[in-house]
């Protein structure tokens, strides 16, 4: 999953970087609300973490521009305004959370997991392809009832193809949910992380379409 980060304060939004990245997901960083506001228009991102105080144009306007043109993109404002009226003022502009600063990294996932599980309309969501069975609340997988151990990028991978069930996903698209704006992307990495998910999983999880990209199988 891509994850925009409007953060104008250094240490916040490199330490939020680091732990998003190293939990497997892709992560852009902006750091005022134009640059937002013009990623926002050229990304597709399934998470928003909006701080409110930011320099030039504030978190409280990208979100209600948001909100205007009924871009459904779930939004948590980390901010250090702590005032229940702050904390009212944003729910009810449009935020699907709403988490004040200083807090722990695995708050926020677990904020995250809470965001997507409302999404869905139900208490947790599996997907299932076969016997292949990924949870992505958890981060877990299941190959005939036994879990398989991942690395982020190769969880992060099954699942974009896992929620695709009948569509083939191209190369680029695989990599643009493993790296930010500012990583530099191996030319190889997709094929090398495929590849070790065949060998955990079996040679019949993922199915490479020549020429176009990847489909998830159905492992027997």
């Amino acid at each position: 999953m891509r994850v925009l980060v409007v953060e104008d304060d250094a240490l916040i939004g490199n330490g939020l970087l680091r732990g998003l990245r190293h939990s497997g997901f892709a992560v852009d960083w902006v750091r005022d609300g134009e640059a937002a506001s013009t990623a926002l228009r050229s990304t597709q991102y399934g998470l928003i973490l909006l701080d409110l105080g930011l320099p030039g144009e504030d978190g409280s306007s990208v979100l209600a521009r948001l909100r205007q043109r009924n871009d459904p993109t779930p939004v948590i404002i980390v901010t250090a305004r702590d005032a229940i009226g702050d904390r009212v003022a944003g729910l009810d502009a449009g935020a699907d959370d709403y988490l004040v600063k200083p807090f722990a990294l695995e708050e926020l996932l677990a904020r995250i997991r809470v965001v997507f599980r409302r999404q869905t309309g139900s208490p947790q969501t599996v997907f299932q392809s076969g016997t292949l069975r990924l949870d992505p609340a958890q981060h877990r997988v299941w190959l005939r009832a036994e879990e398989v151990p991942l690395t982020a990028r190769e969880f992060a991978i099954l699942e974009e193809l896992i929620r695709r069930p009948k569509g083939i996903v191209k190369r680029e698209q695989l990599e643009e949910c493993l790296y930010g704006w500012n990583e530099e992307v191996e030319s190889n990495t997709v094929q090398v992380h495929i590849h070790h998910l065949r060998q955990k999983l079996g040679t019949d999880v993922i199915v490479t379409v020549r020429g176009i990209g990847y489909r998830i199988g159905a492992p027997g």
